[in-house]
């Protein structure tokens, strides 16, 4: 009897740890095929070798289909441009979206950048396909930057990675310039993102 309640309350503990990492999720049952990441010039890996951009070992780790739809100078007023051709087309089962860091260079107004992006994800979703949002300015851009990131991804229901360069910019061994890593420092963002990701797709 001992050992039937200790399975009963294991089970229990699965399902609650099921639901809490799923059900916040929008299209946690998608029955779409692949993943997309879509982005600039960190999700296309500049400053990397062959095949050692962020999509590339996410594809290895995973053993899956992984597109990868980075453009290099891209901000989000040119990811609107391309999500229908790049993104919606593909009918993708989850997209990765890594935008905002060439918009704060170029100065753009923070309400037009978390605009644009709310726009993304709300459009990947009506495809039915899981968002998550991997962040690149929290540590670089200010506060402001992360909590916008929290606001759509709460209202979305979309996973949020944060900081997805945490301490890669800061370290020499990390990056092939002041900007972008180099194939230890795409590694790293890589294996950031399985982690998080591995819970929704298996």
């Amino acid at each position: 009897m001992r050992r039937l309640n200790i399975l009963y309350i294991f089970l229990i503990f699965c399902l609650l740890q099921l639901w809490g990492c799923g059900s916040r999720i929008a299209n946690i049952d998608s029955k779409g095929e692949g993943i997309i990441c879509f982005g600039d010039s960190l999700t296309k890996g500049t400053g990397s070798t062959e095949g050692n951009d962020y999509p590339s070992l996410l594809s290895q780790r995973l053993n899956m289909q992984v597109k990868n739809a980075g453009v290099e100078g891209n901000t989000t007023r040119d990811g609107l441009k391309r999500i229908d051709e790049d993104v919606l087309a593909h009918n993708p089962r989850l997209v990765i979206v890594e935008f905002s860091g060439n918009d704060f260079l170029q100065q753009i107004p923070q309400a037009e950048i978390f605009e644009n992006l709310d726009k993304m994800v709300a459009m990947i979703q009506q495809k039915k396909a899981m968002v998550v949002l991997a962040e690149v300015g929290a540590g670089y851009f200010g506060d402001a930057y992360i909590e916008r990131f929290k606001q759509i991804a709460k209202k979305r229901r979309a996973l949020l990675i944060p900081n997805i360069l945490r301490g890669i910019l800061s370290d020499p061994s990390l990056k092939s310039d002041e900007i972008h890593p180099n194939d230890a420092g795409y590694r790293l963002i890589a294996d950031r993102i399985y982690e998080k990701i591995k819970p929704l797709l298996y």
